[in-house]
């Protein structure tokens, strides 16, 4: 079933085209680059695939569709924006989302650093929630000079229902897969999450010689 049908299959043989052309025809092209680089031509149909999906998942994600279907359901849509439900459930810190990053108490910085949000949004987005009567401050048990921030009973509420709306549609899908499917996606999907946060350094470090011939392109084609 996995990436059997995939578009890229019949798109990624070598090709003598033009430097230029549609978009096929410069996967083409970087696939032969990365061949070049090392990177076998198999596992570069599957990253072409899996970005492909990433993509349309990120799009769909950036909806947050089944939050926010969730919150029209419950008639929140107008009091609460995805951010802002975001803060929401970034202080109720789901244990298995936020792992390591879950404290036994929550400050403005700790939003942050939990949603990877600048310092100054994060308090906008508190301030909100407490002037809407979800949030509010609090001193810390653990230090009198810390401002730590709870959810009130009803920001509580609201993040238990939204829960239990997403993950009721979420398990009505899963139910569709076998065991097998759901115990092989899991490991492999967080092994990927986990990947992604080193992600951004790897290109620099491994490929210095492959980075310099792309900024160089690229440098030639602006010129151009």
């Amino acid at each position: 079933m996995y990436l059997s049908k995939s578009p890229f299959s019949r798109n990624l043989r070598r090709t003598d085209g033009p430097e230029d052309g549609d978009i096929a025809s410069q996967d083409k092209q970087i696939a032969d680059f990365l061949e070049s680089a090392g990177i076998d031509r198999q596992v570069s149909q599957v990253a072409f695939e899996i970005d492909a999906v990433l993509q349309q998942w990120r799009r769909r994600v950036n909806k947050r569709e089944l939050a926010t279907a969730a919150l029209r359901a419950f008639g929140l849509d107008d009091e609460l924006d995805q951010a802002q439900f975001d803060v929401l459930v970034a202080i109720a810190a789901p244990a298995l989302e936020f792992g390591e990053e879950r404290e036994s108490e929550t400050m403005v910085s700790t939003v942050a650093a939990r949603l990877r949000i600048d310092p100054s949004r994060a308090s906008r987005l508190v301030s909100d929630l407490i002037g809407k009567g979800l949030a509010r401050r609090a001193v810390s048990q653990q230090d009198a000079r810390r401002t730590i921030v709870e959810l009130t009973a009803r920001g509580t509420a609201i993040v238990d229902a939204v829960r239990r709306f997403k993950f009721l549609v979420m398990g009505e899908f899963l139910s569709g897969w076998t065991e097998v499917e759901r115990q092989t996606f899991v490991p492999l999907m967080a092994r990927f999450v986990a990947w992604a946060d080193e992600a951004q350094s790897v290109g620099p470090e491994r490929f210095p010689d492959e980075i310099a011939a792309i900024a160089e392109r690229l440098a030639r084609k602006c010129a151009s």
